[in-house]
C-alpha cells in the first residue's frame, strides 16, 4: 500500500457541501455543528475514534437520520442543479448520484454475483409495471444496457470468475468487492465507503486500495472513505477530516492532520 493519491484537486468545485450538521439521540449529542465539503474528483477520508460520529455523519448526509434545524447538506451533480439532500428519501438520494456502502455487508447471499450487481443497476430502471410485464422494446433495451454496464464492473473489479456463483459461498474479501460493485452499478458521482476494508487481511486491503484507485481513474468517481487503518488513509487520501466526540477537530492534507496536536492526543497517540 505504498501508492499515494496524485489527483490535483483544489477548492471551487465542491460536489458536497455540509454545514452546521447536528444530531442528538436523547441526551447524547452525537454530532455538533459539523462543517466540511468534498471536492469533485478527490478521495476524502473521514477518521476518528470509535463513537466519534463518522457513520452518524454519513447517515445524516444520506437522510437515514434527520439533522437538527439549521443544517445544510447540498449535493451538486455535474449536470444538474444543486440538490438539498434532507428533502429527499434515501432511495431518491441514491438515484441522484450519491451512493454508499455500509459497515456490514449489504449483499444478497443467496443470489449470484451477477444478480447482486443487477439489483444495483435497477435503481435507474425507467420502465413501468405495464411495460415490464409485456417486456416491451424499451424494457429489452434497458435489460441489455443493465447487463452491459454490470459486465464492465465485473471486469473492473476482477470478479468475472465468480459471475454465476452465489455470493454467500465466496470469501469475505470477494464479497466486499461485490458489495462495492452493486453500489457502483447505481452510477454514483459521489461514492461513500463506510469501512470497506474492515476485517480484511493486508493483501485484501492492498487489493481494495487498488480497486478504489481504478474506480476513480476509470469512472471519475469522487470517494468519501471512512477507514480505521491509518496507513491506508495517509497513503491514499487527498484530504482527511478528523471527528472526535461528534466535533470536527482537524481537516487538511494527510501530512497536516498527522502533525495536528489535537489529532495526536485524541486518536493517533502521543508516541
Amino acid at each position: 500500500m505504498s501508492a499515494s493519491s496524485t489527483s490535483a484537486v483544489g477548492p471551487g468545485d465542491e460536489i458536497l457541501s455540509v454545514a452546521d450538521v447536528s444530531i442528538r439521540f436523547g441526551g447524547l449529542q452525537a454530532l455538533a455543528n459539523v462543517d466540511f465539503d468534498v471536492r469533485r474528483g478527490e478521495l476524502f477520508a473521514l477518521i476518528g475514534p470509535n463513537g466519534a460520529g463518522k457513520t452518524t455523519l454519513v447517515n445524516a448526509v444520506t437522510s437515514v437520520y434527520d439533522p437538527e434545524a439549521g443544517a445544510t447538506v447540498e449535493f451538486r451533480p455535474k449536470n444538474g442543479k444543486p440538490i438539498d439532500l434532507p428533502k429527499l428519501k434515501p432511495h431518491q438520494i441514491a438515484r441522484s448520484g450519491l451512493a454508499r456502502t455500509f459497515q456490514n455487508l449489504g449483499v444478497f447471499s443467496q443470489l449470484s454475483v451477477l444478480d447482486n450487481l443487477l439489483l444495483g443497476r435497477y435503481a435507474h430502471q425507467k420502465s413501468g409495471v405495464v411495460s415490464g410485464s409485456f417486456f416491451t422494446r424499451g424494457m429489452r433495451d434497458e435489460e441489455a444496457e443493465a447487463h452491459a454496464h454490470v459486465e464492465s464492473l465485473i471486469e473492473l473489479l476482477d470478479i468475472a470468475e465468480f459471475r454465476r456463483e452465489p455470493v454467500g459461498a465466496l470469501p469475505y474479501g470477494v464479497q466486499k468487492r461485490i458489495e462495492l460493485g452493486r453500489v457502483l452499478a447505481m452510477d454514483p458521482e459521489l461514492l461513500m465507503l463506510d469501512e470497506p476494508m474492515a476485517g480484511m487481511s493486508v493483501d485484501e486491503k492492498r487489493d481494495m486500495v487498488g480497486y478504489i484507485f481504478d474506480i476513480k481513474a476509470a469512472l471519475g468517481t469522487t470517494v468519501l472513505l471512512i477507514e480505521h487503518d491509518m496507513g491506508v488513509v495517509m497513503a491514499i487520501a487527498d484530504r482527511v477530516m478528523v471527528l472526535e466526540s461528534g466535533q470536527r477537530i482537524a481537516l487538511g492534507s494527510p501530512a497536516e492532520v498527522q502533525q495536528n496536536d489535537e489529532v495526536i492526543a485524541a486518536y493517533l497517540g502521543s508516541a
